[in-house]
């Protein structure tokens, strides 16, 4: 019987004094809502300084490759990376014309 009163006691205690305290996020200083990752801010980066470095340094090894007289395996490189950057380009074709098609179909 005296433990029961005992437990009732402290949790009438203790809710009185958490309903007082502020909420945790509050205290934490966290946001109410959560944040993003920011893909537009990493698709930028990626597409204003590090694609040029990297062309850059295929500029530089054509450049090497084809002082030494491979003339061959500078055209073949080169192909090989003007058909990527056609990839490239066209995956970013398609999702434009994918995110057009999705717009006139759900109006």
């Amino acid at each position: 019987m005296i433990d029961t009163a005992l437990v009732e006691t402290f949790r009438a205690a203790t809710a009185s004094a958490l309903d007082i305290l502020p909420p945790l996020a509050a205290v934490a200083g966290e946001p109410d809502t959560p944040t993003g990752f920011n893909t537009e801010g990493v698709v930028s980066f990626l597409a204003s300084k590090v694609a040029p470095i990297l062309l850059a340094i295929l500029g530089v090894i054509f450049i090497g490759r084809a002082s030494k007289g491979e003339i061959s395996k500078v055209l073949t490189s080169s192909a090989i990376a003007i058909v990527g950057l056609a990839f490239i380009a066209g995956a970013a074709t398609l999702f434009f014309v994918g995110d057009f098609l999705i717009d006139l179909m759900f109006e």
